[in-house]
């Protein structure tokens, strides 16, 4: 059975109960509503029909709101004019001026709802962790999807939250009183808690997708993010080991040779993508990048980045279009070529796909001194991409030109160039010489001046700020 984002009339308004416990006026994280009726909030649980749907609302609120939206205030937008993937033609009252010029304050609205709209979701995972666990109704089989879901999501928004704004709060629950006072940890302790949830959430959900399109997780999902954190993390073994798994996994998907169809719909490649609202609807991502005229009203792909791409690439041809007016030629991301609504939807906004698994893989072979197996994965994408292999030989070389392939295929996507650029300590390098506004405090978002106001427990503030 297909599973949707959008709740069906038939069970909209127990559904209503748990958001509303989840979102009832929250100006912050921690300004949570007290449950006004624990049994009504239990009744969700007695079904697994309305359970899924208290599951599947989450993926609807990430994919409308917040770090994970393809809008234009999601990171994939403003990490990508944050560091230098983007151009920004906004004024000052637009929320893309202050990360284009990287002067954020702590008191930015748009850093504000990063951080409690994704805290919501995470509460609104708790909930279902917390509901599915309590149940008396639903098979130990429904429990352990619903639970490893809602692990992995909460994993995924820590995951992004820690490499933004550096040591957080971990939440788990959904008590009031505790969430209330909470500390921030260090960024190794996050880190060890996302692992601790995804081993579980991989643990608990199935080998196949229970949906059609990849739109709800399974095992390969909460993989590929522990790839990556093993990535991060600098644990080369572990990240490898994983990486292969998914690789050699093909009977689920598999590597796309043909660019035209990576970020489609049916994309063999896809690990888990979110599906849009309504039947028709393509990703806000398309909308938010592709502009028919110019100039731009607000973004453009930054003349460095498409400039580095060498003439026969196929992604500069296939991922990139050129705008002209006559004069002056602007460039936009293509990689999601419908900016509107179709007859039948074609494509919907991909968070994990395997060509990253390919370069997590040959990173960590590299630095564990493998060159010719990361040679091979770094030439899987090049070959796709039109490109000869690479000539790189050393270990440092081959290095550079992974990191320089991730430019390259990931663009655009969630802030992968800005978190690249971080955990190999080229931020300062790479982004003085193009962002005049960039600085070392930088690397770290503010903690909102609300948050630290409410709960001196989070204090003290990022450097810098």
């Amino acid at each position: 059975m297909k599973t949707i984002y959008h709740s069906s009339t038939k069970y909209f308004l127990v559904v209503c109960v748990i958001i509303a416990l989840s979102f009832s006026s929250c100006e912050s994280f921690l300004d949570v509503d007290l449950p006004k009726s624990q049994l009504t909030n239990d009744a969700v649980f007695d079904s697994y029909e309305t359970a899924t749907i208290a599951m599947t609302d989450v993926y609807s609120k990430m994919r409308d709101k917040g770090l994970l939206t393809g809008t234009s205030f999601g990171i994939s937008n403003q990490l990508a004019i944050y560091s230098d993937e983007l151009v920004s033609y906004a004024n000052q009252s637009s929320a893309n001026y202050n990360f284009f010029n990287n002067s954020l304050l702590p008191t930015n609205t748009t850093v504000t709802d990063y951080w409690n709209l994704t805290y919501n979701q995470i509460y609104s995972s708790n909930l279902v962790i917390e509901g599915v666990r309590n149940s008396k109704t639903l098979t130990s089989e429904q429990k352990n999807q619903l639970e490893g879901e809602a692990l992995f999501v909460r994993a995924l928004l820590h995951f992004y939250l820690v490499n933004l704004f550096g040591d957080i709060p971990y939440i788990t629950q959904s008590n009031y009183t505790t969430n209330s006072n909470v500390s921030r940890i260090s960024t190794e302790g996050v880190y060890a808690m996302i692992i601790e949830d995804l081993k579980r959430s991989i643990e608990l959900l199935p080998l196949n997708y229970i949906s059609s399109n990849k739109i709800r997780p399974n095992q390969s999902t909460a993989k590929a993010l522990l790839s990556r954190v093993y990535l991060y993390g600098k644990s080369w073994i572990e990240a490898e080991n994983i990486a292969s798994s998914l690789i050699n996994e093909t009977t689920l998907f598999s590597f796309e040779d043909n660019i035209n169809n990576v970020f489609l719909i049916g994309s063999k490649e896809t690990l888990w993508q979110l599906q849009s609202a309504n039947a028709g609807q393509n990703t806000a991502d398309g909308a938010t990048f592709i502009f028919i005229s110019g100039p731009p009203l607000a973004v453009s792909l930054s003349p460095n980045l498409v400039n580095s791409f060498t003439s026969n690439d196929l992604r500069k041809s296939n991922w990139i279009k050129a705008i002209t007016n006559g004069t002056t030629t602007w460039y936009h991301p293509n990689k999601y070529k419908e900016r509107s609504t179709t007859t039948a939807s074609k494509e919907y906004s991909i968070v994990f796909r395997l060509t990253e698994q390919y370069l997590i893989r040959a990173e960590a072979r590299a630095q564990q001194e493998k060159l010719a197996g990361a040679k091979e994965d770094l030439n899987k994408i090049r070959l796709r991409a039109g490109l000869g292999g690479t000539p790189a030989l050393t270990k440092a070389d081959l290095l550079a030109a992974i990191l320089q392939e991730r430019r390259w295929e990931l663009f655009t996507e969630r802030g992968h160039r800005f978190f690249d650029l971080k955990r190999n300590d080229q931020l300062d390098q790479v982004l003085s010489i193009v962002k005049p506004g960039w600085n070392s405090a930088d690397r770290l978002f503010p903690i909102p001046q609300k948050e630290l106001s409410t709960n001196p427990n989070l204090r003290p503030q990022n450097p810098g700020y």
